[in-house]
């Protein structure tokens, strides 16, 4: 009865593999997570558009409505088009920003004291924290 000698080389290419597999399936994680934050990121044509500076360039109007996440956590922000396209349906994080400039929008606070609203770059009045509120945003007439 023989001893039986391991190979080098057959230790190393299964040890190349096994890394080339974990690599590959590490990217695979990575892209997924990409894609799935980038389906939870509003439409970049509905969202307020900022210069380089990081402030609203000269040429961008004035928001439907813009919603900012004063808390932790916001819970379910819904804003919508009337009968049609959902544009936000999701939580916020603190300091976290959105602005739509659709003519007519219907938004749905989960809780309104957690966020503050502006309506055609007019501030709307804090809602009560835990209070649910639903309205109707029309943009400026012209």
């Amino acid at each position: 009865m023989g001893r039986h000698r391991s190979d080098p080389m057959g230790l190393a290419r299964l040890a190349l593999a096994v890394l080339a597999v974990g690599g590959f399936v590490t990217l695979l994680v990575i892209g997924a997570r990409a894609l799935i934050g980038s389906l939870d990121t509003p439409d970049p044509a509905g969202r307020e558009h900022v210069s380089a500076s990081g402030t609203p360039s000269a040429s961008a109007q004035v928001a439907t409505v813009r919603i900012e996440c004063v808390a932790d956590v916001c819970p379910l922000v819904t804003v919508r088009v009337p009968g049609g396209d959902v544009l936000q349906y999701r939580d916020m994080s603190r300091g976290e920003e959105v602005s739509y400039f659709e003519p007519e929008l219907d938004v749905v606070l989960s809780d309104a004291g957690t966020v503050r609203v502006t309506e055609n770059g007019k501030p709307r009045a804090q809602g009560r924290p835990g209070a649910r509120e639903a309205f109707t945003v029309r943009g400026p007439a012209g």
